[in-house]
């Protein structure tokens, strides 16, 4: 497997791609006198996987958030599919770090309950959220309650339920923080076939340079409160490799290497 190649953007300059689904304009957030976020300007280009990495408190969640709705921003804009937002919308979807399920429905519904939100009927909206239990590997699990899986199966109820509303934007905010380090692989190579597959486009969150080199088309480094653009990182990986080739290809691991340099200032 040749080396991954590698391309670097510096500075507050915009990060522009072709063919750009989300478009991140001027943004800043302020809570109280704490600066979080100054002058983020960014494009997510389509069917594309992006990480978000940074150090502890400088504002990638925030971010996260206000792509999706859920937190205003204090200054600046954010487009999806060239409209402004104004809080969550059907085009995007969180799937949460604690996975937000409901813990009196069952597998089967809290997949299909945003399709239930919007008044899909039953037989359609079982298929549709049986279609995805089968895909994040939760087959034979459908009537099954939140506190009978275990943290990781309970994150790929969160995952299915993301993707049966058939969103054009998944954002995930540190998805595999809560799981072992097997199923963390197991879920980043599941990751990677679902973004295939889907032709969906992620904003990924994650505190782990490795996760974000092995699963990313883009990386943004951000860099502490205020958080600011310091760095964008394309790890050119050859996708059709093995995953354990993947890992041990020079390219990769200088990748890790060369952001975890430009990070350990940072680290407490």
């Amino acid at each position: 497997m040749a080396n991954a190649a590698l391309s670097r953007t510096q500075g507050q300059l915009a990060v522009t791609c072709e063919d750009a689904i989300v478009q991140v304009r001027d943004i800043g957030k302020n809570y109280g006198d704490v600066e979080a976020l100054r002058g983020i300007n960014l494009e997510f280009q389509r069917g594309k996987l992006t990480t978000l990495l940074g150090p502890s408190g400088c504002g990638k969640t925030t971010l996260l958030k206000i792509i999706a709705g859920l937190v205003p921003a204090s200054s600046g804009e954010i487009c999806v599919n060239d409209k402004v937002v104004t809080g969550p919308g059907p085009e995007r979807a969180f799937v949460f770090q604690d996975f937000a399920l409901m813990p009196w429905a069952t597998v089967m519904r809290n997949v299909g309950f945003g399709l239930e939100l919007r008044g899909v009927p039953a037989i359609e909206r079982n298929r549709v959220a049986r279609r995805y239990i089968e895909q994040v590997g939760l087959a034979g699990f459908e009537e099954k309650y939140p506190h009978e899986l275990s943290g990781g199966m309970r994150q790929r109820v969160g995952i299915a339920r993301a993707f049966a509303v058939n969103a054009d934007v998944l954002l995930l905010d540190e998805p595999f923080s809560a799981v072992d380090e097997q199923n963390r692989r197991k879920f980043q190579e599941d990751l990677l076939r679902l973004v295939d597959l889907e032709k969906k486009t992620f904003i990924f969150v994650t505190h782990s340079i490795e996760e974000a080199v092995y699963v990313s088309d883009r990386i943004v480094l951000l860099s502490p409160r205020p958080g600011r653009i310091s760095q964008v990182i394309d790890p050119m990986i050859d996708r059709t490799a093995s995953p354990d080739d993947i890992r041990r290809d020079a390219g990769y691991l200088n990748t890790v290497e060369e952001i975890w340099q430009g990070l350990r200032q940072y680290a407490e």
